[in-house]
């Protein structure tokens, strides 16, 4: 039970740092206008770079990495303290962060995809298979123009890399792999919308249209 408390205690902190929300944070203090009334309504990178410009952009994916780093580095460390194990902690806080920016508590459980928060956890936890992730879905992202499909592509590869890193160390960690399919699961239900759109061939590029 003293297991249980312990990592819903950290759980819970990370959810809460997650929930601080950068692209409504950003638009709110420098544009004096709130991001999710424009474009997808999405309080994201891409939503936010399409609204006021690149370098707004650039400051939403960075403050929404550092929480998903941060969330993953705090649970690790305290994790020792409550008879955790280091990783499982890390994991479970990586999700709880991503899940605190989709549905952030302090704006209305209005949030964005939780893309850059998830980049920033699994650079903390996993940071050689993040070099991978991104040799696939950047140049996707390149190529196409599709924020979303690197992604989801790049998402949808991560438990298989990270079993792929288990099996070559001969020791499978369970609980790490559901974590990671768990993490991977939320990202592509809340990119539902994006599929059926690149299915229709009517999803957004990233670029604004000249």
């Amino acid at each position: 039970m003293k297991i249980l408390c312990a990592m819903a205690g950290l759980s819970g902190a990370a959810y809460l740092l997650g929930s601080i929300n950068c692209a409504v944070l950003i638009s709110r203090l420098f544009f004096g206008d709130d991001v999710r009334n424009h474009g997808s309504g999405n309080a994201g990178t891409t939503n936010m770079m399409r609204t006021f410009g690149y370098k707004a952009g650039f400051a939403t994916f960075l403050g929404d990495v550092l929480k998903g780093t941060l969330s993953v580095l705090i649970a690790r460390w305290l994790a020792p303290a409550f008879g955790l194990e280091a990783v499982h902690a890390a994991s479970a806080a990586a999700i709880a962060a991503m899940l605190g920016h989709m549905y952030p508590v302090y704006f209305r459980f209005q949030g964005g995809k939780g893309v850059a928060t998830a980049f920033g956890a699994v650079a903390a936890l996993h940071p050689l298979i993040l070099l991978v992730l991104i040799a696939v879905g950047l140049p996707l992202i390149l190529i196409t123009g599709y924020v979303s499909l690197g992604s989801m592509t790049g998402a949808a590869l991560y438990p298989f890399i990270l079993l792929g890193t288990m099996l070559y160390r001969g020791r499978i960690d369970e609980l790490s792999l559901l974590l990671a399919i768990l993490l991977v699961g939320i990202i592509l239900g809340n990119h539902r919308e994006n599929l059926r759109r690149l299915r229709e061939g009517t999803e957004n590029k990233f670029y604004r249209k000249k």
